[in-house]
């Protein structure tokens, strides 16, 4: 239904974003140690759309999120965290009768971080179709959406199905991150959502063990790529983690190998690799390229700490790729 269209100069329409992500923006709480024998807690921005976001930023792109925060200072946080990393906040509406959602992240060991989630009820699970119409009307050249935002309840689920067929519908490329959460809702659930919406999608990006959510299960890689490009989708990205990434197109497969760094936390690493792809695409790079500054960014994710903290800007890309690494710039 939708081919990924050539990267255009300039923005889907007047006061447009390059990209316009949509979903909910955490409250991230995070421990050194296990949460049960207590100890402080730092206050971080959390969510897979605003990491993507943030990391388009700061990359120079214009981004835009859009989404439901609660009306405290929970969501006064929220806000600030986003406008001082120059992402568009215009389409956020305050929600005074609901919560935060919360995410709490331990540091359980040196390689294994466990998070809980706070978020049933929350400001921006009660995301509803109205809350898109304005952000999608001002015009935008990428609207990116996850698989986790259908899963918080069924207005969001709604409004990510009509934000994905509406900008199909205007010629919008739309991305497409499975980013699947056991935590929020079942194989089978998610695929009842997910695959129908996958035809609509310019770019799928998925984990290998995320693709059969998009596809017939028990289906194997090359056959669900062949399904997807066959209805329509122009990029399917697979992430292989610590062994890079694929890239398929109508014109075949590019593969990249990860960028190794030593690794601090894990958390958001996915959320760059997207930044990064979208990045590469609204730069008009070729796959491969793409894919390399997508490889980049996730390297820059895990070797930080944080969900987006440590993503470059653009002058810092050569960093983590090029003579620098590994050295001390005085």
């Amino acid at each position: 239904m939708a081919s990924e269209p050539a990267a255009a100069s300039s923005p889907g329409g007047p006061g447009g974003a390059d990209v316009l992500t949509a979903g909910e923006a955490l409250v991230s709480l995070r421990s050194s140690g296990p949460l049960a024998v207590g100890g402080p807690l730092t206050m971080h921005l959390a969510g897979a759309e605003s990491n993507v976001a943030i990391g388009l930023a700061r990359l120079g792109h214009r981004a835009a999120w859009a989404g439901r925060i609660s009306d405290d200072e929970l969501g006064e946080f929220v806000l600030r965290q986003l406008r001082a990393e120059g992402v568009d906040t215009t389409g956020i509406r305050r929600d005074p009768e609901r919560p935060a959602g919360l995410m709490f992240l331990e540091r359980r060991t040196a390689d294994v971080n466990r998070v809980r989630y706070h978020r049933a009820g929350s400001a921006g699970s009660a995301l509803s179709i109205d809350d898109l119409r304005g952000p999608l009307a001002t015009g935008t050249r990428v609207l990116h959406l996850t698989g986790i935002t259908p899963a918080l309840s069924d207005t969001a689920r709604a409004a990510v199905t009509w934000a994905v067929r509406a900008a199909a519908a205007d010629g919008i490329a739309v991305s497409l991150d499975v980013n699947y959460r056991a935590g929020l809702w079942s194989r089978e659930a998610a695929r009842e959502t997910l695959a129908p919406l996958a035809g609509y999608a310019s770019v799928i990006i998925a984990s290998a063990d995320e693709l059969d959510l998009v596809a017939e299960p028990g289906v194997d890689e090359a056959a669900v790529v062949a399904g997807l490009l066959d209805r329509g989708v122009g990029t399917v990205l697979v992430k292989l983690g610590a062994d890079g990434a694929r890239g398929y197109t109508r014109d075949g497969v590019e593969q990249v190998p990860a960028v190794p760094v030593t690794a601090v936390d894990t958390v958001g690493a996915g959320d760059a690799f997207t930044a990064g792809y979208l990045s590469g695409y609204l730069d008009g790079l070729p796959l491969a390229d793409r894919l390399r500054r997508a490889a980049a960014l996730g390297a820059f994710a895990v070797a930080g700490t944080g969900d987006w903290e440590g993503l470059p800007r653009r002058d810092e890309l050569s960093l983590i790729t090029g003579s620098a690494a590994g050295t001390t710039l005085r």
